[in-house]
């Protein structure tokens, strides 16, 4: 049977207390990558709460959660790049691609021009993306990180991290950056994705978000 990976988290030097809480909360998630059988014993304690939540995986290992084991997304309202008045909650009905980024982050940077061509390509059949930019207390940086790789999706200024840490730290690891979570229609994280993603690995998943109605 396969057993649960604990997935570490390092905390740098000189992060904020909330940040450290945070991360004391990482809970274990199931590593899928093991082939075999499915087992037909009853279901635990562990393995009945594990159930009821989402947990953070690399893009390779990521699926679709069942929707009685999906939380709730957190209200995130803010303003956006320029100013403006944005919030999630703006967005209910549809399915929400939320991305986190950084000007600063390489792996942001690999990921950015996909992400811009599967924004503009599914927006559409009613789903839409909306960016978390974290750690760019510029605005500048992160506009022109938003010019350079043709993302016509808006984004929250978050700039201190704080919208990051309205998520549970298993769906959602702040120091994790970037990150990818899928939202659905009825507001509930139904994807949740560590690290950098490509199209071909987050479509799938969105599409089959999507088909739910």
């Amino acid at each position: 049977m396969r057993r649960p990976v604990r997935r570490a988290a390092v905390l740098p030097v000189g992060a904020g207390l909330g940040v450290a809480a945070a991360l004391l909360l990482i809970g274990t998630v199931t590593d899928g990558s093991a082939s075999g059988p499915p087992t037909t014993s009853a279901p635990t304690s562990a393995t009945s709460a594990a159930a009821r939540t989402v947990a953070v995986a690399s893009a390779s290992g990521a699926t679709v959660a069942a929707p009685q084991a999906r939380p709730s997304a957190p209200a995130l309202t803010g303003t956006d790049l320029d100013g403006n008045p944005i919030s999630l909650a703006a967005f209910r009905g549809e399915v929400v691609v939320l991305n986190v980024w950084g000007s600063w982050c390489a792996p942001c940077r690999a990921e950015a021009r996909d992400l811009a061509l599967l924004s503009d390509e599914v927006r559409g059949a009613g789903i839409r993306f909306l960016g978390i930019n974290t750690r760019d207390r510029d605005r500048d940086a992160a506009r022109s990180f938003v010019r350079a790789h043709g993302l016509h999706f808006p984004s929250l200024h978050d700039p201190t991290g704080a919208l990051l840490l309205r998520f549970p730290p298993e769906v959602l690891n702040p120091q994790t950056i970037p990150s990818t979570l899928v939202v659905d229609r009825e507001g509930r994280v139904a994807v949740a994705i560590g690290g950098a993603v490509t199209a071909g690995r987050l479509k799938p998943l969105i599409d089959r978000v999507a088909a739910e109605g």
